[in-house]
């Protein structure tokens, strides 16, 4: 990070995938960003202003205004579309047509059936539980490693095709998408992917870029104060 303050400000926490999906961008593409806490359950009046959805995360670009509903962008992925927009290298969005259109499918289906399935099925029962000095919800998590999330793995080892890359032949928003949300099960339990090699060796090998590992790191600071260790869920 440089001494003076970035453009962009990512409104959040390191905790949610889609934080992370956003950094991510910014970390492939060397911009400069900082992120600055908010509670999502109960958010500042200023938040609820620029979030219509009241979810995070929300972007501020401070070349366009430091205060107010004006330079801040809503969800994640108009924030990603943005983001590459301004700085459009190295293209993270196919310029084929058809590898364009997947790489926004993939990187839709990891924001709504994989996040709904990892987050809702195994991240909140565990860590939203343990947090609270609760017991976590195991029986559900294993539940759902067991019959939710094998599915949505099949359809992503299917377009896979055993190819390194979603969409194209280059790094682009789904594969970002993708790691950043399934890691968001690795913050709670262990995921083995042995059934699935096309994807596990695509989660390994975004797991060594910079921009995967480095906002995980963050969140794994913060889970690890309540959750010491992962569960085994098989």
């Amino acid at each position: 990070m440089s001494d003076t303050r970035p453009d962009l400000v990512i409104y959040g926490s390191p905790v949610s995938p889609f934080a992370r999906k956003v950094a991510g961008v910014c970390i492939e593409k060397g911009v400069d960003y900082e992120i600055e806490a908010v509670n999502v359950f109960d958010p500042p009046q200023w938040f609820r202003d620029i979030s219509p959805m009241k979810r995070i995360p929300v972007l501020r670009d401070r070349s366009v205004a430091e205060e107010g509903v004006a330079g801040t962008i809503a969800d994640s992925s108009a924030i990603c579309a943005m983001i590459e927009r301004k700085h459009p290298a190295p293209a993270l969005y196919p310029a084929a047509p058809m590898a364009l259109g997947e790489a926004l499918f993939i990187e839709e289906y990891a924001d709504t059936a994989l996040a709904m399935s990892g987050g809702l099925g195994i991240f909140r029962p565990i860590f939203f539980a343990v947090s609270k000095g609760q017991e976590p919800d195991l029986a559900k998590a294993r539940d759902t490693w067991a019959n939710g999330l094998p599915p949505i793995f099949d359809v992503l080892e299917a377009r896979l095709g055993g190819r390194a890359f979603f969409a194209g032949d280059a790094l682009s928003i789904a594969d970002i998408s993708v790691a950043t949300v399934l890691m968001q099960v690795s913050l709670v339990a262990e995921t083995p992917l042995g059934r699935w090699p096309a994807l596990e060796a695509h989660f390994a090998a975004m797991q060594a870029r910079p921009s995967i590992a480095q906002p995980y790191a963050a969140a794994e600071k913060m889970v690890r104060k309540a959750l010491p260790t992962c569960f085994d869920l098989t």
